[in-house]
């Protein structure tokens, strides 16, 4: 089999409708998915800090079982499995005149269960990163625990959310890739429609494993320029620069000041 390099070219270059249609969907599903997955993380990560024992019991259930299962199980489960035994099924839906088809919506929802799982996480670390004194010092200024922690708490650890929460949103994108299984047209979907239609399978999957890599470099673009906004905010040094963190180039002064060296006290 030769490789067509004339049609590699075309649908890299000039994709075709479907294909843009596809990628469209992936960046929509991502997004969306994404900012419900922080929110309900975010519930999640407040009721595992919770006083209150049933809060912080389905809490830590939540987690377990979400996090302890595979992505693909959970996909067929909200899709075909609760439409089986009849708890529920996804119905095509218009909204202001766009069907969003039932696939989708089980491919939002199913997305979100399982990236909040792991994002209320982030945001547990990301709060008690944040002295406790901190807290303590709002209430004492007659703040309620909910407007401390709108106005003190999340602000300061929102900066050290946003590595991670950024590491979770480029896991997510490529994670769209297997929402073929429950039928979505999402990109890699599409490709594989082509690549079954002209056989031109190893042309159609590189071009469709570059556009992956270009939606994850222009999202390491947007997430550094997120980082450095925050760290001037606070006054600290910018983060590392888009080619070090795409090449993994450090300096060899970074590489010996990062990890201090041990001390024969501390080996004693």
């Amino acid at each position: 089999m030769k490789f067509d390099w004339s049609y590699f070219w075309q649908s890299l270059l000039a994709p075709s409708p479907q294909f843009l249609n596809g990628l469209a969907l992936t960046i929509i599903i991502s997004v969306v998915a994404m900012a419900l997955a922080f929110l309900l993380g975010l519930v999640i990560a407040l009721m595992g800090r919770s006083r209150f024992l049933p809060f912080k019991l389905f809490a830590s259930l939540y987690i377990w079982v979400i996090r302890g299962t595979p992505l693909l199980v959970q996909l067929v489960i909200i899709y075909t499995g609760f439409a089986a035994a009849g708890l529920f099924r996804f119905e095509d839906v218009d909204l202001f005149g766009a069907i969003i088809k039932g696939a989708v919506q089980a491919a939002i929802v199913g997305l979100m269960l399982n990236e909040s799982a792991y994002i209320s996480e982030i945001v547990r670390s990301g709060l008690e990163s944040v002295d406790r004194g901190q807290n303590e010092a709002a209430l004492s200024l007659g703040m309620t625990p909910m407007h401390a922690m709108r106005k003190i708490i999340v602000p300061q650890a929102i900066r050290t959310m946003v590595p991670p929460l950024g590491n979770s949103f480029n896991g997510l994108m490529k994670s769209t890739s297997i929402l073929s299984i429950i039928g979505v047209s999402e990109m890699f979907q599409v490709g594989s429609t082509m690549s079954a239609s002209t056989f031109k399978v190893f042309e159609i999957y590189i071009v469709v494993a570059l556009y992956y890599l270009l939606l994850t470099t222009v999202w390491t673009f947007i997430q550094t320029a997120i980082e450095n906004t925050l760290n001037v905010r606070a006054g600290l040094p910018p983060a590392e620069s888009v080619f070090k963190r795409l090449f993994g180039v450090r300096s060899r002064k970074q590489q010996t000041t990062s990890t201090p060296a041990l001390q024969p006290a501390d080996i004693a």
